[in-house]
């Protein structure tokens, strides 16, 4: 039985990790597609974003399985527990991909827009933040984990440099305001990516430690 039970830990594993895999090629291909102003790639970002609702369902059935089939140890217990809550942020960045590919297609040509190097350099961060979130969780690297939760200050010291400069492009061009908008939303969800890396992150730090660094706040 308890064979039985591990094979199922070991493919809970591999569905989070192809899941992550799907995030992050979302992300990679909005992040393209906002640089290059490639709309086939709005597209794909989409088309992933579809994908990753799939697997939530997938992977949250083979969690609910894990939970009935015996009783789980404690620290069994918080891994699914945890993997459950990291489905629900990881479905959210997908979301989050997608809406900006939707941005993406309103968008003035690149060379047409203000300099975004500080937008490019938050979806770079964020990014970063969810692989290293993912395999943090696979390899129960906590010190990994606390790097990404570490992380969110860059991505939210950039977000503010981004307001500041639209506010700024505005103040001086005001028939820019609905482009200076539609990046302000692409960099806001760019920030709200980091910002479900950072709680797949705590989870899998509760699921090493058995503490949640939100708990009693």
């Amino acid at each position: 039985m308890r064979d039985r039970f591990e094979k199922q830990l070991f493919e809970l594993n591999t569905e989070l990790i192809a899941m992550g895999a799907l995030c992050e090629n979302a992300i990679d291909s909005v992040c393209k597609a906002f640089i290059r102003g490639d709309l086939k790639l709005c597209d794909e970002a989409i088309s992933l974003e579809k994908q990753i609702d799939e697997m939530e369902q997938k992977v949250e059935a083979l969690c609910l399985r894990l939970l009935l089939s015996q009783q789980p140890v404690a620290r069994d217990l918080r891994q699914v527990s945890a993997a459950l809550k990291m489905i629900t942020d990881m479905e959210r960045i997908g979301d989050q991909a997608s809406d900006i590919a939707e941005i993406v297609v309103y968008l003035p040509e690149p060379e047409r827009r203000p300099e975004q190097r500080h937008i490019r350099e938050m979806a770079k961060a964020a990014e970063t933040m969810v692989h290293m979130s993912i395999e943090a969780f696979v390899s129960r690297d906590l010190t990994l984990a606390v790097r990404v939760i570490e992380s969110d200050d860059t991505v939210d010291t950039l977000f503010r440099e981004v307001r500041q400069e639209l506010i700024n492009l505005i103040a001086d061009d005001r028939e820019s305001g609905e482009m200076a908008m539609d990046l302000l939303m692409t960099a806001k969800y760019f920030e709200r990516i980091g910002d479900h890396a950072v709680n797949i992150a705590e989870w899998v730090e509760y699921a090493i430690t058995g503490i949640h660094r939100r708990d009693g706040q």
